[in-house]
This record gives structure tokens, sequence and C-alpha cells, in this order.
């Protein structure tokens, strides 16, 4: 399916299942949304949804474009490839990019307003929201969210800083108590490596010392056949020898330093045989100091070659433990500037939000009367919450209020008993909300349910007065809302019995009487309908309001 949108108001229109809704949940799919394999044809690897946006006109997204190095002129096109396995691909200008960065692009773009938008609008977050976008207060609600976080931030600390005078107390009796026992250890770098070699030694004393004499007496002690007299009496014939070959010179050599070499290795080997005859007690100094070494290790559940750092460790803890006391205290303090910023803002945010909430009233009222409801009110009820109940939104707890009757009080959204008119209001409040919006896009998917004759027809209205100031987008069962649009599409859905394609054709102005005379109803299209039909594309410029911003 290959669409192309112009400018002002385009009606979306076909038979109920037709697919008008899908078109709009693949728009949706390629500005960010995140979606399943479910608009992938069966059989098919993948879905490719495009969008194709000229923004020659609108700054706001070429400077987005820009900061993200994105940027390709006045066109730009976004990409979507969805696998039947559900992995999909996000691009923007033939650049992959993640799924948020699509849609963060997109809601500059394109604002879509459901049929179900009046389901959430008794909700408090959304009303709140929505008082926030018309009044443009998002950027001083997220200040003001942000001073929120960093001040409950720094309640948290204090409160793990907190702990009762005596558990304190008991933790610096303890880790006292660990820094003299580590001090009366007194452990040195290495020691524990040392004490291992020394004690291996000494368990093993005996055999050293009878390899080390054996040694010495086959080298040197022996009488004649010792090794060191061999090498004597090799050295003596090589010594003859040589008077005939000079070359057995460098042998004979070498021998005699050998004799050097093995008579420094006996003096060596003497010192150490004299070291092991140590006093008798040294084996059990050395084994006691290594138990008592490993015993405080498996107290402080640590390896036993840790325990030299770990009395600087104790030592700070106590010195933070000691400090606690200061450190909330200026936590406090901290704590008082942080509190006493977000109140700053979430005032300067509610004085606003309170000043916006009547501009925003009285509009949604205007369009509300527009809309068949002469006496209808709309009201924005804003109640300061107690400095104990702050939240990161801010102090206001905001409630729609609407009157639909003479002499009834304003009621929350949630009393009102009339589909029709929590529809009417809900458009109301969309049409005035999306007058304040930068967005170039709105896309309005069957808001008109619940409504119809004269009602629908000032529904076109307005949504036709919106398009003169952007492009609308209108998915509609409605005659009267069709009627008005500058555009008109047909989506039908086409079947030959092995696969279904959706189809959707432009219509011209006898194509869009015939169209508006099957939405008027009836088995059978008579001459009546199509005149019905035709007279309200003749009467829809005349009854037009004159072109002009939407209060």
């Amino acid at each position: 399916v290959d669409i192309n949108f112009d400018e002002a108001m385009t009606a979306l229109t076909g038979e109920t299942g037709a697919g008008k809704s899908i078109l709009v949940d693949a728009l949706s799919l390629v500005l960010g949304e995140r979606g399943g394999n479910g608009l992938v044809r069966q059989g098919c690897d993948r879905a490719h949804f495009t969008a194709e946006f000229n923004l020659s006109r609108h700054q706001i997204a070429r400077n987005w474009l820009m900061e993200k190095t994105l940027d390709d002129g006045d066109d730009c096109v976004l990409r979507r490839v969805i696998s039947s396995d559900g992995r999909s691909r996000a691009f923007i200008n033939g650049n992959t990019v993640t799924l948020q960065t699509l849609k963060s692009l997109g809601e500059i773009l394109i604002d879509i307003h459901g049929q179900h938008f009046h389901q959430s609008l008794g909700k408090k977050k959304t009303q709140r929201e929505l008082l926030d976008y018309f009044g443009n207060l998002l950027e001083l609600q997220s200040l003001t969210h942000n001073a929120f976080e960093a001040w409950k931030n720094i309640e948290r600390e204090i409160e793990k800083l907190s702990g009762s005078d005596t558990d304190r107390e008991t933790h610096i009796d303890l880790l006292t108590f660990q820094i003299n026992e580590l001090e009366s250890l007194n452990i040195q770098p290495g020691e524990l490596s040392l004490l291992e070699a020394e004690n291996e030694k000494l368990k093993n004393s005996g055999k050293l010392f009878e390899g080390i004499n054996q040694v010495i007496q086959d080298i040197q002690d022996r009488d004649s056949d010792n090794a060191q007299n061999i090498i004597i009496n090799c050295c003596k014939i090589l010594e003859s020898l040589s008077s005939y070959d000079k070359t057995l010179i460098p042998a004979k050599q070498l021998l005699e330093e050998s004799i050097i070499e093995t008579s420094e290795a006996i003096q060596l080997l003497r010192r150490y045989e004299h070291s092991l005859e140590n006093e008798p007690d040294r084996q059990k100094m050395v084994e006691d100091r290594l138990n008592a070494i490993k015993d405080i290790a498996r107290k402080h559940k640590t390896e036993a070659d840790q325990l030299f750092g770990l009395k600087s460790q104790i030592e700070k803890k106590l010195e933070d433990l000691k400090s606690t006391e200061e450190k909330r205290e200026q936590l406090i303090k901290e704590s008082d500037t942080a509190r006493d910023k977000y109140f700053v803002l979430a005032g300067k945010l509610s004085k606003n939000r309170n000043t916006e909430a009547k501009k925003f009233s009285d509009s949604v009222t205007e369009v509300m009367q527009n809309l068949g409801m002469p006496e209808g009110k709309f009201r924005i009820n804003i109640n300061k919450r107690d400095d104990e109940d702050a939240r990161s939104y801010g102090i206001d707890n905001i409630e729609y209020l609407i009157s639909a009757n003479p002499g009834q009080q304003p009621m929350p959204l949630a009393k009102i008993a009339s589909g029709g008119e929590l529809s009417r209001m809900s458009l109301a409040i969309q049409v005035i909300a999306s007058n304040g919006s930068l967005i170039p896009t709105m896309i309005f998917d069957e808001v008109d349910s619940g409504v119809g004759g004269s009602i629908a027809e000032m529904v076109g209205r307005k949504l036709y007065e919106l398009g003169l100031q952007r492009q609308v987008l209108c998915v509609t069962h409605l005659p009267q809302v069709a009627s008005q649009a500058n555009n008109h599409f047909r989506i039908n859905k086409i079947t030959d019995g092995k696969s279904t394609h959706i189809r959707v054709a432009k219509l011209d102005q006898n194509k869009r009487i015939e169209e508006l005379a099957r939405m008027l109803g009836g088995v059978e299209i008579t001459k009546k309908t199509m005149d019905h039909a035709a007279e309200m594309l003749a009467n829809k410029d005349v009854k037009k309001i004159p072109k002009k911003a939407i209060n």
C-alpha cells in the first residue's frame, strides 16, 4: 500500500473491517511504537513500513535530525522492518537507529488520538498531562520532577545514616576491639609466606640435615674417592697430556674452576647445615604464630594474607561511623536546600497551571457548545496538596469537571452517564490541546464515535478548522465528518479466496458522492441518497467557519 497525503484535512473511510485502523497501526509502528509480527503476512519473512515527511516548514524536526547527525535535507524517511520471528529494525534516512530514537522523532512529527481516548481521560495522570501539554508546561514539569527526585534521594541517604544510638555505639565498640586485636597481632607485610616457608623447613629438618651431610661427604669428606679428589686427579692427567696436545688445556681449566666452585658450594652447605641446629622451641613458636594469624583471619572471614590491609579498612569504617552524625547534619542541610528548590519550582508550576486551566476550560467549553452542548461547561479544579504529600509532578490535585445541562453542578468525568456527551467533550479537549501543539500532523482514529447527525457535522467542521493550521488525517464512519474533509480516501479489503489485500483509492468529486451515499446507509443507494451526498459536499464550503486560530 502506497499513499500520499496532502495538506489540510483528509478523511479515511471504508466498510467496517476494511483495514482503516490497520493503516493507523502501521503508521504507529513506523513512528516507533512496539509491535509484534501480527502485521507480517502469513508465509512472508518480513513486513516493511515506510513514512516520508517533508520538513521544509518544520524546523524543530530538522534541528533534532541535525543534532543526531541524521539530517538529509527537507525530506525525512522513517522505515521499520519487522520479521516473522518478531524481531525488528528501525531506520531514519537510511541510518540504523534504536527504537527509542525512532519514537523520539515520531513524537515530534505526528500526534495520534485514538477512539478510546475518552477511556483514559478519566485518569488523573492523563488530565494533568493534558493541562501541562496545553499550557506548554512540560519543561517546567520536568524540572519539578528532577528537583523532587534529587530531594528524595538525599532523604533516602539520611535514612540510611539514621540508625539508633545504641546500635551505633555497639558497632563502634566492635570495630575498636577488632582494631586492638589486629594491633596486638602486629602482622607484617610478607610475614605469612616467610612463616609458612620456615615451618616447612623446620618440619623436615631431619631429612634436610641427613641429605646435606651426604652431599658434603660425597664431594669432599671421604678420604680418596670423593668428588673433589677425583677432579684433582683428572686435572693432573690432563696437565700431563696437554704437553702432547695443547687443545686439552681448556678442558683442564674448566675442571680446575669446578674445584673452586665445589669448594664454595661446600661452604654454603655447611652454613645451611649449621642453621638446622636451632633452638628446639623454634618450630612451636612458628606454628603458634601461624595459628594465631589464621584464627583471626577466620574471625574476619578473610584470607590470612589479607590481614595486613584489613586494619586500615576497619579504621576507615570506624572513622566513617564516628563522623556519621556530622555527615547526617550536612545531608539535612542539603535536603532543606533541595526541598526549597522543589517547592519553588512546584509553586511556579502550580501558579501557571491555574492560569492555563482557566484558558483551557474556556476553550473547551466553547468547543463543547459548538458541538451541540449549548449549555455545556467544562472546568478544571486544582487543589493544593499538603506539603507532606508532595509528588514528583507537583503539589496539585487536578480534576476535570463537566456540566452538560443548565442548573447541573459540574461533575467528575467518571459520573457522566451519556457516552455521547463524553465523546464530544473528549473531542473538544483533543482539539484544544492539539491547537497548542507544534506537531505538524494530527491523526484522529474514530474519535467521533458516539455522535451523529448535526453534531457529527460540527465535529467535522472542528477537524476542518484544525486542518487549516496543520495536516489532519481522520478515520471516520460518519458522512457528516468525511464531507468536511479537503481530501478523501476510501479503503477496501480485496480477497481472491487465497489472500487478502488492502486497496486505498483517492476519491474525486463523483467518487466522494458515491462514498458518502454509501455511508449514509441503506441496502440500496438511491438517487435520493446520492442527491443528499452531493448536497453535503456542495454545502460544506458555504457552512465553513472562517479560518481562525482555534481558542
